[in-house]
């Protein structure tokens, strides 16, 4: 069939051509909407400028073929073969291309907005600043692929293959890139903010000046990546990992890096603020300095010598346990959560709720601070719900007290600790204990809670520093000891109990207290 026999039976209203062999035929600029070209032969045809909106181009041969500036947009090319052809400026929106062959296609500046390339093969094409806003490229191969410039905002680019691809100064925000490869890829100033990376292999990507700002790299594989300069503000990099990675200069400020591994990493001039440096591995890590600033702009900087970075980047996360010697029922979880939020209202060094863990005898709940020096006082205000917080806040204000009078006649405390951390600590207590009593007076939850059985029970409270060494502020005498029948305790026979356990609190012994003040990691801004 002859182009002109082609367009005679279009004009005519005949849309069904399928099979038809047109190779090297000159189509450029023909109208051809809505007809059927499914399995034709196009294989160096032009269709530079052609309007092949609608059509069916379902496995047919376009290789080599000239397309650009084509409108195929909502065309169906599902397991078409266009490699090495020129779709340069084709508008391809909405278009179907399920399993197509785009081997070193052109596609600069094409519009794929919405189109499904489905397990699409476009190994070495060319997508300069082309537009894939919202595109499905699930397990697509793009290994190679020229995205320079390119949109891809909100694209769906799960388990696809971009190992050694160009996305420098690329735009993937909001982009599903979950359990992708991006091995050796460059994404050099590339925008991924909001962008779901969890499980992605970045192993030796460029990731230098990227914007990754609330980006979820939770589980994603860094190692030997380059993060220079990245922007990783309030990201997830929860059990990431960063192994030789270079993080030089990052921005990592709020970032929620639990498990993180930084092995051999390096951290030098990284902006850290409102980040906890607990939970991480960090053996090997280079780091010479950090910058704690709130705006990331130096003006507060922690410089280390030799090892000081170690005291300063921790594995152990330091944490407050309330074990509670009863089962945790559904009006104790209801009236405690209430609690804990009101608490949270007041004191801002409650910065998230507790784990609870509860089993048919006895339920944990724990609380991760920030700090070693924050666990005393963090400790003072979230016992405050359960009966045994007089009894509680009595023992800590007197193992503070310990700490005070040690630091001054124990020569091994005084010069491991400094006088910095020791005031810190007594602060922060001194405010807790003012807050402790506002709270007591204007949170109307606390009451409610305080009236429930479950809070009458029994408390242990064991604290534990960054450096896993623990330390039992308050063990209640009764703690572990079952009655018959708990429930039917009245009110008075619980604070009977409470006053005992007030009375005969046993404190930790001085070398206890010691050893664990010896282990807080505390380096002064």
């Amino acid at each position: 069939m002859t182009v002109e026999e082609l367009l005679e039976k279009y004009a005519a209203g005949v849309l069904n051509f399928s099979g038809v062999d047109l190779a090297e035929a000159n189509l450029s600029g023909v109208k051809l909407s809505g007809v059927n070209l499914s399995n034709a032969n196009l294989s160096i045809a032009n269709l530079s400028g052609a309007n092949l909106s609608e059509a069916n181009l379902s496995n047919a041969k376009l290789n080599v073929a000239r397309l650009s500036g084509a409108n195929l947009c909502n065309a169906i090319l599902n397991n078409a073969s266009l490699n090495v052809a020129n779709l340069i400026r084709a508008d391809l929106s909405r278009a179907q291309l399920k399993g197509a062959l785009l081997i070193r296609t052109e596609l600069i500046r094409a519009d794929l907005s919405r189109a499904d390339l489905s397990e699409a093969d476009l190994t070495s094409a060319d997508l300069r600043e082309a537009t894939l806003r919202q595109a499905n490229l699930r397990h697509a191969n793009l290994s190679e692929t020229v995205l320079r410039g390119a949109s891809l905002t909100g694209a769906n680019l799960e388990m696809a293959n971009l190992n050694a691809s160009d996305l420098s100064r690329c735009d993937l925000s909001g982009a599903n890139l979950r359990d992708t490869e991006l091995r050796q890829a460059n994404l050099n100033h590339a925008n991924l903010s909001g962008a779901d990376l969890s499980g992605a292999n970045l192993r030796w990507a460029d990731l230098s000046g990227a914007n990754l700002r609330w980006a979820d790299l939770s589980g994603a594989k860094l190692s030997g990546a380059t993060l220079i300069g990245a922007d990783l503000t309030n990201a997830n990099l929860t059990n990431t990992i960063f192994i030789h990675a270079d993080l030089t200069q990052a921005k990592l400020i709020r970032a929620e890096w639990i498990g993180a591994d930084l092995t051999g990493a390096t951290l030098t001039g990284a902006k850290l603020y409102a980040t906890s440096r607990f939970g991480l591995k960090t053996e090997g890590m280079i780091c010479e300095w950090v910058d704690l600033s709130p705006a990331g702009d130096r003006s507060i900087i922690q410089k280390f010598h030799s090892e000081d970075s170690r005291d300063f980047f921790n594995e152990t996360p330091p944490t407050i346990r309330i074990i509670v010697d009863a089962a945790l029922e559904h009006e104790a979880n209801f009236a405690i959560a209430g609690a804990y939020y009101q608490i949270a209202q007041e004191y801002r060094g409650l910065k998230q709720p507790p784990s609870i863990e509860s089993s048919r005898r006895r339920t944990v709940f724990t609380f991760y601070v920030d700090s070693d020096e924050a666990l005393f006082s963090t400790a003072y205000i979230v016992i405050l719900p359960f009966l045994d917080a007089a009894s509680t806040q009595k023992s800590i204000a007197s193992v503070v007290e310990m700490i005070n009078s040690e630091v001054i006649t124990n020569q091994d405390l005084k010069s491991l600790k400094s006088p910095l951390m020791v005031k810190q600590l007594n602060i922060l207590l001194e405010q807790a204990i003012n807050q402790a009593t506002t709270i007591k007076q204007t949170k109307k939850n606390i009451e409610v809670a305080a009236k429930l059985n479950f809070c009458k029970a029994p408390t242990q409270i064991i604290l534990t520093n960054s450096s896993a060494h623990t330390l039992i502020v308050h063990d209640n005498p009764n703690f572990g000891k079952r009655f018959i029948n708990r429930s039917a305790l009245n009110a008075s026979t619980y604070d009977d109990i409470s006053n005992e356990s007030i009375k005969y609190d046993i404190l930790p012994s001085l070398n206890m207290v010691t050893d664990f003040v010896k282990g807080f990691h505390y380096i002064s801004n």
